[in-house]
């Protein structure tokens, strides 16, 4: 198992930061690395994102010291979401087979998490946790769906919320997917922040000819970050966090903080930002 760390910094250090450096801090984009579990450990609310590829293994989720703990889930709580092929989670004897676009909660205390599949690839969030909640299967047809967005927008969209209240508890960790229609290309614009909980978004299904550019940082003093297919970006609480691609694509959110309310976030002004 392969581990990275990222360090928490004020909004005002950012100012200085060139492409190099906002690359450097915020992006994670080793994801998938065939045959490992690949982890980013951001000091950022203390989340644990990253994927895994087992590529016909069986790879067991570890914890030790990076995580003050035995075991991966002694405090912690997981969220999976298959993004390609199909395999299984194992979780403590219990199999669980996954197709692309089905997910899993994993509350705090299992003692074994283990993925497989030749073709699969599960990307995973994690969160600090203070209560056991029992491990839920969740397929895509079992997430709760929300449309949004307009053509005149190019932001037609379905939201579908996994872990989250709507379909099952959770101590802090919120997660869900989000699909583009072909057409649209633009995230969550008109943009907001909400300094009540951070947030990492993952995207894949981007064409090898294309790109996203995902918007960083406070709403008056924006950067970009330009990510490729199955990379991973840091939002901390203070940064806006919007997207436009070149073409369609889709995206994992998790979310982690103070409140677990989806709407709960502080609607920027289209004129505010710079």
């Amino acid at each position: 198992m392969k581990l990275e760390l990222r360090y928490a910094e004020h909004p005002a250090d950012m100012k200085k930061y060139d492409t190099a450096t906002m690359r450097e801090h915020y992006l994670f984009d080793k994801v998938f690395i065939k045959g490992e579990i690949s982890l980013c450990y951001t000091h950022v609310d203390r989340v644990v994102f990253g994927g895994a590829y087992p590529c016909g293994k069986q790879l067991r989720l570890e914890g030790g010291k990076d995580f003050g703990s035995d075991l991966f889930l002694d405090r912690r709580e997981l969220g999976v979401i298959c993004i390609a092929g199909s395999g299984a989670v194992e979780i403590d004897g219990a199999n669980y087979p996954m197709k692309k676009g089905d997910g899993l909660y994993v509350g705090k205390g299992v003692k074994e998490v283990i993925f497989s599949g030749d073709s699969a690839k599960f990307y995973m969030a994690s969160a600090p946790a203070h209560t056991a909640y029992p491990t839920v299967f969740i397929p895509i047809e079992k997430a709760n769906p929300r449309k949004l967005g307009a053509n005149a927008t190019v932001n037609v969209r379905t939201i579908y919320q996994y872990v989250h209240p709507a379909v099952c508890q959770s101590c802090q960790l919120v997660m869900g997917m989000t699909v583009l229609e072909p057409g649209s290309v633009w995230n969550t614009m008109p943009c907001h922040t909400h300094e009540r909980r951070m947030e990492v978004y993952f995207y894949f299904d981007i064409p090898d000819d294309a790109l996203v550019f995902h918007i960083h940082g406070q709403p008056t003093e924006t950067r970009h970050i330009v990510m490729r297919n199955e990379q991973s970006v840091i939002s901390p609480s203070w940064s806006i966090h919007s997207g436009v691609g070149t073409a369609a694509y889709t995206f994992i959110w998790a979310m982690a903080g103070e409140n677990q309310t989806f709407d709960d976030m502080d609607n920027v002004a289209m004129e505010a930002i710079r």
